[in-house]
């Protein structure tokens, strides 16, 4: 018989890699769910036409979908490790796929299958829950100089009483733990920013920018 705490065990597990059926209903409930934090990360992003970016953990497809209509000129590149997702990203971006602007991958974090110094700005929305320094350092090593990091999360104040947020799934982060994570993924503390940001229904968020500094 399965517990109230091993089902909500298993939806963190399934939030952090969907699969299978109950993945793929995930997957479609994510798409909405996360719109606004979407939002929130392109805007700060400031994408310019001829930008190339890259999303970390791209989920349902949605935000690359977003990047693609403002880099026009540019390259949207997207990196996630679940086929579920990759799936049904691959459907949302078809023609962007095929116009040759967008290439998504089914991939770890830990080896970003990019060159260094390779985009200008990358973006990772509610994926910080799931990544650590290494991956950071991935994520900094194939931003150019000056090209900045968005990661967006919901406070910890919120996901301390989400059941599904368990400690072996998920991590969770104040402003202080976020700033450690950059710091140990090779951004200067000098060259970061955070902001208080609404995720809709009272949920608190943060909003960290890393830029790479120039060597």
């Amino acid at each position: 018989m399965i517990t109230l705490d091993a089902a909500w065990i298993s939806l963190g597990r399934q939030l952090r890699k969907p699969e299978g059926f109950g993945g793929q209903l995930l997957a479609r409930a994510m798409g909405p769910v996360n719109e606004r934090s979407n939002r929130i990360a392109i805007a700060a992003l400031d994408i310019k036409a001829d930008d190339t970016v890259l999303e970390l953990g791209f989920g349902p497809g949605r935000a690359i979908k977003a990047i693609a209509s403002a880099a026009t000129e540019g390259r949207v590149f997207g990196i996630d490790h679940s086929p579920v997702m990759c799936s049904q990203a691959g459907r949302q971006n078809s023609r962007a796929i095929d116009d040759g602007r967008v290439r998504l991958v089914q991939g770890s974090l830990n080896a970003l299958p990019w060159q260094a110094c390779a985009v200008d700005k990358c973006l990772a929305v509610h994926v910080a829950y799931f990544m650590d320094a290494n991956q950071v350092r991935e994520a900094r090593r194939v931003l150019r100089s000056g090209g900045t990091l968005a990661l967006l999360v919901t406070d910890k104040a919120a996901m301390a009483h989400w059941k599904f947020a368990h400690s072996s799934t998920h991590r969770q982060f104040t402003v202080s733990d976020l700033a450690t994570l950059l710091l140990n993924g090779g951004f200067s503390r000098e060259d970061m920013c955070f902001q208080s940001v609404s995720l809709g229904a009272a949920f608190p968020g943060i909003l960290a920018l890393a830029t790479k500094a120039a060597p």
